[in-house]
C-alpha cells in the first residue's frame, strides 16, 4: 500500500530526509503507521514506496543532500505546501572511511555537505516558521561518531560532531520558542551503510564477509547490530511524545552500550 494524498492532517506533518532506506525508511514508516502526513525527501522521489497499515499520507519530495540548490528547493516546497510542519528529521547521511593521508578533499566536502550543511540549511529555512506557528520538534540522526573518535574516519567524525554541535546550539536558540532540537546517535545499525563498511573491511583486510560483520558486532556489548526500527522508536518519542516536551539539546545513544 502506498499512502496517497486524499486526506490531509495539517497538525501532524513530518519531513524525513533519506526516507527511502535504512533508518530513514523505518522512521517514515513509523509516522505513516501513526497516521501522520509524511514528506519523504529522497533523490529519486518516483521510487519511494512505503508500506503502511495506518491512514498516513506520503508525499515524495526531490532532494539531493549534496546539492545546496536541491536542498533549498526542497525547503521552499515544504514552506509552500507544508506550512504547518511540526517535525523535521534530518536523517540523510553518508560515511566514507580512509586514513588521514588518503582522505580526498572531495570526499570530505561531500560528507560535510550531506551530514552537516544540508541539515543546517533545512533548519535555517524551516525552524523559524515552526516557532512562529507555536512550536515544533527537530531530530537530527547523528552517530556514536558524534561523541567519540574512530580510526580512519576523521572526516565522518568531524561531520557528525558538527551536527551534534549545531543541535545543541539550536536547542538553546529555540528553547523559549517551543521548538526542541535533539540528536539520536545510533551505533552499528543493520543498514546499507553497515554493508558498505563491511565491504571496506573485506577489501582492506582480506577477511571474509562473515568475519568482518562479526568484528563489528563485537564492538556492541550486546553482541548484535542495532535495528532501524529501534532507532525509529527513539525518534518517535522525541518527535511526538508529550513526555519529550522538556527534552532538548540531548544526544540519545542507541548503541547497546558501545560508548560506555
Amino acid at each position: 500500500m502506498n499512502p496517497m494524498t486524499e486526506q490531509r492532517s495539517p497538525s501532524r506533518q513530518v519531513a524525513v530526509t533519506g526516507a527511502n532506506r535504512g533508518i530513514g525508511r523505518a522512521i517514515a514508516s513509523r509516522f505513516l503507521r501513526e497516521g501522520w502526513e509524511v514528506w519523504g525527501l529522497v533523490r529519486a522521489p518516483q521510487s519511494l514506496q512505503l508500506e503502511s497499515t495506518g491512514n498516513g499520507i506520503l508525499h515524495p519530495v526531490a532532494f539531493d543532500a549534496a546539492d545546496e540548490r536541491s536542498v533549498l528547493e526542497a525547503a521552499a516546497r515544504l514552506s509552500r505546501e507544508a506550512p504547518a510542519l511540526k517535525v523535521l528529521v534530518n536523517n540523510a547521511g553518508i560515511s566514507l572511511s580512509a586514513p588521514l593521508a588518503k582522505t580526498a578533499s572531495a570526499d570530505l566536502a561531500r560528507m560535510m555537505a550531506i551530514n552537516f550543511t544540508a541539515p543546517f540549511l533545512l533548519c535555517q529555512q524551516l525552524m523559524p516558521a515552526m516557532a512562529k506557528a507555536g512550536g515544533g520538534r527537530v531530530v537530527n540522526i547523528a552517530s556514536t561518531a558524534a561523541l567519540k573518535g574512530f580510526r580512519y574516519t576523521s572526516g565522518y567524525c568531524a561531520s557528525k560532531h558538527a551536527l551534534l554541535g549545531m543541535t545543541r546550539a539550536l536547542a538553546l536558540e529555540f528553547a523559549a520558542k517551543n521548538v526542541t532540537v535533539n540528536a539520536v546517535c545510533p551505533g552499528w545499525t543493520d543498514t546499507d551503510m553497515l554493508s558498505a563498511s563491511v565491504d571496506n573491511i573485506v577489501k582492506a583486510s582480506g577477511r571474509k564477509t562473515d568475519e568482518a560483520r562479526e568484528a563489528l558486532q563485537k564492538m556492541n556489548p550486546q553482541g548484535r547490530f542495532v535495528t532501524p526500527d529501534e532507532v525509529a522508536d527513539v525518534v518517535w518519542f522525541l518527535a511526538a511524545a508529550e513526555g519529550a516536551r522538556a527534552v532538548t539539546g540531548a544526544a540519545y545513544l542507541v548503541d547497546g552500550g558501545e560508548t560506555l
